[in-house]
């Protein structure tokens, strides 16, 4: 997985060849293939795992308790702070999403949506209890705050001035504003 992913990262998905991902690996094709029943599959492992660990994250926010706030706050924060810990498989998703299969871009489809109806419940809730203003609908103010997450790996850098957690809490700020009433 980590040489596939620095290979697609580095050359692009569609420009790295198996035998290329298997000499970095220093496995065999079969090994590869012992896991991976192809290129495809290796694809979208690598966002599924970045996926799957931010679901399971937010769904832990969600049934932790406490208000509302607190818990969207910190669910925003995560997923910038998870998608920059992941910035490459984020990237390779983003820039390859569409050379997956059908069937693989539907399963993907909904993962996502699995993650933005929690994360939309979180903000209804809020809205409904009157502790966000309900002037936007939740699914745009989703969008909203997705729209900035998936575009951290066109400007985000590790060197750069700000670090996750810095760069998670400006974020989380801009759409807490957002929100209050």
């Amino acid at each position: 997985m980590a040489a596939a992913t620095r290979l697609f990262a580095d050359r692009g998905y569609d420009r790295t060849s198996v035998q290329e991902i298997v000499e970095a690996a220093g496995v065999t094709k079969g090994a590869l293939y012992h896991y991976f029943g192809s290129k495809d599959d290796l694809l979208h492992e690598i966002y599924a795992r970045l996926l799957r660990r931010q679901q399971e994250r937010l769904d832990a926010v969600a049934a932790a308790g406490g208000s509302v706030e607190r818990r969207v706050r910190e669910a925003a924060g995560d997923v910038v702070v998870t998608t920059i810990e992941n910035l490459d498989d984020a990237m390779i998703f983003f820039r390859s999403m569409h050379q997956l299969s059908p069937e693989k871009q539907r399963q993907v489809r909904a993962e996502r949506r699995r993650y933005h109806e929690s994360f939309r419940a979180l903000i209804e809730e809020g809205q409904k209890s009157g502790v966000f203003h309900d002037g936007t609908p939740a699914d745009l103010v989703v969008d909203y705050h997705f729209g900035s997450v998936h575009h951290l790996s066109s400007w985000y850098r590790p060197e750069g001035p700000l670090t996750p957690r810095q760069v998670a809490d400006h974020l989380a700020d801009l759409l807490m504003r957002a929100l209050r009433p």
